[in-house]
């Protein structure tokens, strides 16, 4: 099956990482490490790597959190401290001080909510370059001069996304952005429970086939930092996704059932998809035929192949998006105060 055309439809670097294998991998660095019982992985990409995975050089932080699922408060705020010292980092790479001047953009349609992160984000951070503006003077010491903007979908106000930041930037004369957006994954256990900060800017509606004007330090000329969760995935991933599931699903009932009869019956049973194994390609063969011995981009590349001409290759979101839109927007703009005003980090105000 030629796989030259095969386009990995993900906004994550390290699923493309693992999709699409580099011949450069000892130019990834790759560390992973915890913070409050949560997984936060660093990715460094060469351009070399960068090219050949479809992704831009440079830093990925991710921070896997499983919060957004059961929306508890203790572990919402755990989110929220992991990644305020995630935005630290990158801010520190970038050399950006408090002395700077940063623009939040808060990308994607108000008006649809897996798509809303974004400009629901822009509603919850704390602006303070009017203060500046007004009564310099009277700014306490750790409030930075930041401002904020939705600039909205070019569907609804006819103008690229880029030119309006553009504008602003060219306008206002600020040293940094930090853009917030929806993003989309390759992987069902990953959407609204993934969040990746990197300094290489972003393409918007990329990861959906619908790829805007690149914001970047490339072509805005100051820093870029993108913070993005994957709130979809398309129907060819959920596809792939489920047949691995049922796969591992056969293959641990065979591991954990002694006789043989029983050994493929599918009960209640309730398993951790992460920690079991997918069976060998003998098993894959027996439950699945031809079909079983595909790897997993010959297996989703099929699957898209036979949705996507039919139109049905649609993207797809939890029902509970509205709420995690909602932890996920105060997560992540609590952060950003946090890692922008040192006075909201040592909880003077809040």
């Amino acid at each position: 099956m030629n796989l030259e055309k095969f386009q990995i439809r993900t906004d994550l670097a390290f699923e493309a990482l693992d999709l699409r294998k580099t011949t450069y991998l000892e130019e990834v660095v790759n560390e992973e490490f915890e913070q409050d019982n949560l997984v936060i992985k660093r990715t460094v990409i060469s351009e070399n790597v960068g090219r050949e995975i479809g992704k831009k050089p440079g830093l990925y932080y991710v921070l896997d959190t499983k919060a957004i699922k059961t929306h508890d408060n203790d572990d919402l705020k755990k989110c929220e401290n992991a990644l305020t010292q995630i935005i630290k980092e990158v801010l520190r790479a970038e050399n950006i001080t408090e002395k700077s001047r940063g623009l939040v953009v808060g990308l994607g349609n108000i008006n649809v909510t897996p798509d809303s992160l974004g400009p629901v984000v822009i509603d919850n951070v704390i602006v303070t370059r009017h203060m500046f503006l007004l009564n310099p003077e009277e700014v306490s010491e750790g409030i930075s001069d930041v401002s904020a903007i939705a600039p909205g979908v070019m569907g609804n106000t006819g103008i690229e996304t880029y030119d309006i930041i553009e504008a602003v930037v060219n306008k206002i004369q600020v040293d940094y952005l930090l853009v917030v957006d929806a993003l989309a994954s390759r992987s069902l256990a990953r959407v609204n429970k993934t969040i990746q900060v990197t300094n290489t800017g972003i393409s918007p509606g990329s990861g959906v086939g619908n790829s805007r004007k690149e914001i970047s330090k490339e072509t805005m000329k100051i820093p870029v930092i993108a913070i993005g969760v994957p709130t979809v995935v398309d129907a060819a991933t959920i596809a792939s996704d489920t047949i691995d599931m049922l796969l591992r699903y056969f293959n641990h009932k065979i591991e954990h059932h002694d006789r043989p009869s029983q050994s493929i019956i599918v009960g209640p049973e309730k398993i951790d998809f992460d920690e079991a194994e997918l069976p060998d390609e003998q098993y894959r063969k027996e439950f699945l035929g031809e079909f079983g011995r595909l790897s997993e981009e010959e297996k989703f590349q099929l699957l898209e192949e036979v949705l996507t001409p039919n139109g049905y290759n649609m993207m797809v979101t939890p029902k509970e998006v509205d709420i995690d839109i909602e932890d996920l927007s105060e997560v992540i703009s609590g952060a950003i105060d946090r890692a922008l005003h040192t006075i909201v980090d040592n909880g003077i105000i809040t």
